[in-house]
C-alpha cells in the first residue's frame, strides 16, 4: 500500500514531463469539476512570464474560477527568476500560493509548459514545488508517437522523479492517444498504483484558429466576418493544381493557400464554400503579395461571403511552412476547444472519483457554477428532445453546438436546412446530430394545420388559415411539442414573449389541476439559489392566482434541487399591517396551506424577514420559513420584475429564466438579449421539466 498523505487536500497540481501533452484539457476538466464541488475555486501558475506576454493558459482558467482573484494574484515567479535564484524563487512561489489558498476552498495549480528551452530538470522542479505546496500531482503524459509500452515507461520514470522530490502522484492522465490504441495503453498502465485514464487524440484541440494562421503568416484580412477568425482550421490545402482538382480535395474546415493571381482557384473554392453539398472553408490565404485582379475582387466582394480571406507577402513554400507549424492553443476565446476538452474529460476521466480520493470537502453552499453544472448533469441523466425555432440566430446555433457536444439534449432546429447547416459550419459548430426542419416546406405542415384548426374551431379558425399559421416557427415548434415529437421548446432570442407563449396557451394549455400559467426566475446568488415568482407573466394576480403561483413555484423549485420554503411577500410581516394588498397575500397564504398542508409557507412577510435570520428572529421568531425562505412569491408583476432585475444588477446575481410553469408540457422564453450560456441553461431547464 502507498504511504500517501491522508489529510483533506485543498490543492491539485497538474504537471507534465514535456510539451504538447494537452495539459489545458486536463486542467479545464478538473477545474470545471472543482467549481461544481466547492464554493471558492482558484488557480495558480507557479512559473510564468511575468512582465512579458500574458499567460494564455492562466487567462483561460481564470474564466472558470469562482474565487474572484485577479491575474496578478495568481502568478508565482518568472522563468528568469527561477533560473537566477532557484531557492529564492521557490520561497516566493510558496508565499504567493498561500496568499491565493487563503482566499479559496480549493486551488488548481498548473505546472510549467516547456515552451521555453525545455530542461531535463523541469519535471523535477514542478514536483519539488508540488511537495512544498502539499499538493498531490495529476501527471499528464502524451501518448502520440509512442507505443503502449513506451507510454508506460515514461509514466514509470516520471513517477519515480516525482517521488524523489517527496511529492505524491494522485492520478495519471495519458492524453492524445490514437483511438485504436486506447485499450492497449490502458492495459499497459494497469500495473501502476494511482488511477490512470486515457484520452483519445482530438484533432480540433491541436488545430490552429484562423487568427493564429493569420499571425503565423503575418497576414492581413482582406475581407470576411471577423467573428469567424476564432474558427479552427482542421486541415490545410496548398492549391497548386488546377481548380477542378482543388475542388476534389476540399474538406470540412480546410484552410486553402493559393497565390493571389490564381483567379480560377479563388473563384472555384469560394463558390464551393457557398454551394450546397461542398465543405465549408475555414479561410483562404492569398500568398505571394499578389492582389486579386480588380474585376475578381469586385466579384468576390459581390458574393457577400463571410469566410475570411487573408493576404500575406510570403511565397507558397514559406506560407505553407508557417501554417504547418502554427500551434493551436486553447484560449479563453476558443469555445469549441473548451467544450471539446470538457466533453473529453467527462467521457474518459472520472473526475468525481478523483476529487473524492483527494478528500475535497463537500460544501453547504451552492454557487452559480455549482448550480449550472448540476443543471447540465441532471438534464444529461435522462436526455430529452428540445426544439429551437430560431435557427436563423447565431447564438442559438452556438448554444446548440455546445448542448449537442455535452450531450445535454437532443435538438430539433427550425429553419431552412441548407442555410442553417452552412452557417453552423462557418461558425465551427457541429450540428450533425441535430434534426433540422423547415416550417415552410415540411410534410408535417398539413397534419399540423388540420390539428390546429380542430383545436381552434371554436374561434372560427379554418384549415386554410391554419396552414398559414403553421409556417410560423413558434406555432410549428409548439405543434411538435403537442404531438410528442419533441419534449419541450425554447424560443424568444428573436421573438417577443407573447409570440413564444401564445401558441402554448392555445395548443398545449395548462396542466391538470392548474388554472394559472406563471413563471419563476432561478436567482443564483453568491452562495445560494432562490426562486422568484412571478416576475414575467401575471400582472396583478388575485389571491387564488397567487396561491397557484406559490404552489407551482414550490414544485418547480423542488425539481431543481431547491428545498421549497415559501415566503408570500408583502410590505407587512405577520399581523402588523392591514389593507387590501396585505389581505390578498394573507388570503393566498391560507389557500396554500389548505391545498398543500405539508408545504412550508409563511405570509404575509417582508423580504428582509424572509431571507435574513437576524431580522426573522425579531419579527417572526417561531416561523420555520422566516430567515430561510428559498421560494419568494411577489404580490404582483410590477414588484417581482423590478426586484429580480435590481438583485441581478446590484448583487451580481445570475438570473435564469423566466421558467414557465403550469403548462401541460414545457415551453420556455428567452430574453432577446440572451447570451449563449443563457440559452444553454434554459434548454437544460426545459429538459429537466420534461423529465417530470
Amino acid at each position: 500500500m502507498s504511504d500517501a498523505p491522508t489529510p483533506a487536500v485543498t490543492a491539485i497540481y497538474v504537471a507534465s514531463p514535456e510539451g504538447d501533452t494537452g495539459k489545458s484539457t486536463i486542467a479545464l476538466g478538473v477545474l470545471h469539476r472543482l467549481a461544481a464541488t466547492v464554493a471558492r475555486v482558484g488557480v495558480f501558475r507557479p512559473i510564468t512570464r511575468l512582465g512579458e506576454a500574458r499567460d494564455y493558459i492562466l487567462e483561460l482558467l481564470l474564466d472558470h474560477t469562482t474565487a474572484g482573484l485577479s491575474y496578478e494574484d495568481c502568478v508565482g515567479v518568472s522563468y528568469q527568476q527561477l533560473h537566477d535564484d532557484p531557492d529564492g524563487a521557490l520561497a516566493d512561489i510558496v508565499d504567493r500560493y498561500h496568499r491565493v489558498a487563503d482566499q479559496c476552498d480549493a486551488v488548481l495549480v498548473v505546472g510549467s509548459d516547456y515552451t521555453d528551452v525545455a530542461a531535463p530538470s523541469e519535471l523535477s522542479m514542478n514536483a519539488k514545488i508540488a511537495a512544498n505546496l502539499g499538493a498531490p500531482v495529476v501527471l499528464a503524459v502524451k501518448a502520440k508517437g509512442r507505443t503502449p509500452d513506451q507510454v508506460a515507461q515514461v509514466v514509470d520514470v516520471c513517477m519515480d522523479e516525482i517521488a524523489t522530490q517527496h511529492a505524491y502522484t494522485a492520478a495519471v492522465v495519458v492524453n492524445r492517444c490514437d483511438p485504436d490504441q486506447m485499450a492497449d495503453v490502458a492495459a499497459a498502465l494497469q500495473k501502476i498504483e494511482p488511477p490512470s485514464y486515457v484520452l483519445p487524440e482530438e484533432p480540433v484541440m491541436m488545430a490552429p484558429s484562423v487568427a493564429e494562421l493569420r499571425t503565423a503568416v503575418e497576414g492581413t484580412v482582406l475581407q470576411g466576418d471577423s467573428a469567424l477568425l476564432s474558427r479552427e482550421a482542421l486541415d490545410v490545402l496548398v492549391a497548386g493544381m488546377t481548380a477542378e482538382h482543388v475542388l476534389e480535395r476540399l474538406t470540412e474546415g480546410v484552410a486553402v493557400i493559393t497565390p493571389g493571381d490564381r483567379s480560377d482557384v479563388v473563384l472555384a473554392v469560394l463558390s464551393a464554400h457557398a454551394a450546397e453539398g461542398f465543405p465549408s472553408l475555414s479561410c483562404v490565404i492569398l500568398n505571394g503579395d499578389l492582389p486579386l485582379h480588380p474585376a475578381i475582387e469586385a466579384l468576390v466582394s459581390g458574393l457577400g461571403l463571410r469566410v475570411p480571406i487573408v493576404t500575406t507577402r510570403f511565397g507558397t513554400f514559406e506560407t505553407a511552412s508557417r501554417v504547418a507549424t502554427a500551434r493551436g492553443r486553447v484560449t479563453a476565446e476558443s469555445q469549441r476547444k473548451i467544450d471539446t476538452a470538457l466533453t473529453l474529460m467527462d467521457t474518459y476521466v472520472d473526475t468525481a472519483d478523483l476529487l473524492a480520493q483527494l478528500s475535497i470537502p463537500i460544501p453547504s453552499v451552492i454557487t452559480p457554477q455549482m448550480f449550472t453544472y448540476q443543471l447540465l448533469e441532471q438534464a444529461r441523466s435522462n436526455r430529452k428532445r428540445i426544439v429551437l425555432p430560431e435557427g436563423d440566430d447565431d447564438r442559438v446555433l452556438k448554444a446548440a453546438g455546445r448542448l449537442l457536444q455535452r450531450s445535454v439534449a437532443d435538438l430539433t432546429i427550425l429553419g431552412e436546412e441548407s442555410r442553417i447547416r452552412a452557417r453552423a459550419a462557418e461558425l465551427g459548430v457541429d450540428l450533425s446530430n441535430a434534426m433540422v426542419l423547415d416550417p415552410q416546406r415540411s410534410e408535417l405542415c398539413e397534419q399540423f394545420a388540420e390539428q390546429y384548426a380542430e383545436l381552434r374551431k371554436h374561434k372560427g379558425v379554418t384549415v386554410e388559415q391554419a396552414r398559414e399559421t403553421m409556417h410560423d416557427v413558434s406555432y410549428f415548434g409548439t405543434m411538435l411539442v403537442y404531438n410528442d415529437m419533441v419534449d419541450g421548446m425554447v424560443s424568444g432570442a428573436r421573438h417577443t414573449t407573447a409570440h413564444t407563449i401564445r401558441p402554448a396557451f392555445e395548443i398545449i394549455k395548462t396542466a391538470p389541476g392548474v388554472s394559472t400559467v406563471s413563471s419563476i426566475f432561478l436567482m443564483c446568488l453568491a452562495q445560494e439559489v432562490l426562486a422568484y415568482g412571478d416576475c414575467a407573466i401575471v400582472p396583478d394576480p388575485t389571491a387564488e392566482q397567487l396561491a397557484d403561483i406559490a404552489i407551482s413555484s414550490a414544485r418547480t423549485a423542488a425539481k431543481f434541487g431547491i428545498e421549497p420554503r415559501v415566503a408570500m411577500l408583502s410590505y407587512s410581516t405577520g399581523t402588523s399591517g392591514a389593507g387590501a394588498d396585505v389581505d390578498k397575500v394573507r388570503k393566498a397564504t391560507e389557500l396554500v396551506r389548505s391545498r398543500e398542508p405539508d408545504l412550508l409557507v409563511e405570509g404575509p412577510i417582508q423580504y428582509d424577514a424572509a431571507v435574513e435570520p437576524s431580522v426573522a428572529r425579531s419579527k417572526m421568531p417561531d416561523s420555520e420559513v422566516a430567515g430561510h425562505a428559498t421560494v419568494l412569491i411577489f404580490p404582483d408583476l410590477n414588484t417581482g420584475n423590478n426586484t429580480y432585475k435590481a438583485v441581478q444588477r446590484s448583487a451580481g446575481a445570475i438570473a435564469i429564466g423566466p421558467v414557465l410553469q403550469g403548462l401541460n408540457k414545457p415551453v420556455n422564453d428567452l430574453s432577446r438579449g440572451a447570451l449563449v450560456a443563457d440559452i444553454v441553461n434554459t434548454v437544460a431547464i426545459t429538459a429537466i421539466q420534461a423529465q417530470g
